[in-house]
């Protein structure tokens, strides 16, 4: 099991994923629509793959996404957090949500607490958010944690020939937005 913190708000559980959340991953990552715009429809061993990924970068980097657990119900809903691997385009805090739990305002409830995770603890000075420019919902999502367009950017391998709206704030502008 991947040690980190856990981060409560107030009707969620971050924590670092663990073997039991597999069959949650597996679910968003074979849903076409919850799964179009992080790596489109996977089988379940890349999936296995990818959450073995995730928790490994919480040894190898000391951070990386939380799986995210509904405290009502304790069940998996989905992933959010941190995320820098080689050759990304600057310190990630990004999201993916079951279909189930989408439209309830669990995204931004999580990536706040995983923004100040990011600034407060991990130091970053700049948080973006990579986004498909088709992908609205996200993008609300962005603009309502007060990140705006940056810039594009193409996504490393092994996602090659896409291209990305890279949103973001400064850690200043994220630390005034939750003072204010």
């Amino acid at each position: 099991m991947a040690s980190g913190p856990v981060i409560e708000t107030p009707r969620l559980i971050l924590r670092p994923p663990r073997a039991e959340d597999y069959e949650g991953f597996c679910a968003l990552m074979a849903d076409e629509e919850t799964a179009r715009f992080i790596g489109g429809v996977q089988p379940r061993e890349t999936v296995w793959r990818t959450l073995c990924v995730l928790s490994g970068a919480w040894t190898i980097r000391g951070f990386s996404m939380f799986s995210v657990v509904e405290k009502a119900s304790g069940q998996w809903i989905g992933r959010l957090g941190p995320w820098q691997p080689e050759g990304w385009p600057g310190t990630e805090v990004g999201w993916g949500f079951l279909k189930s739990a989408q439209g309830r305002g669990y995204a931004i409830e999580g990536a706040s607490a995983a923004m100040d995770y990011a600034v407060d603890i991990l130091g970053w000075d700049e948080i973006i958010h990579c986004i498909d420019p088709k992908n609205a919902p996200s993008i609300k999502v962005a603009e309502r944690l007060g990140s705006r367009k940056l810039r594009e950017a193409v996504a490393p391998p092994p996602v090659p020939h896409t291209v990305w709206d890279v949103y973001g704030q400064t850690a200043e502008a994220w630390r005034a937005r939750r003072v204010g």
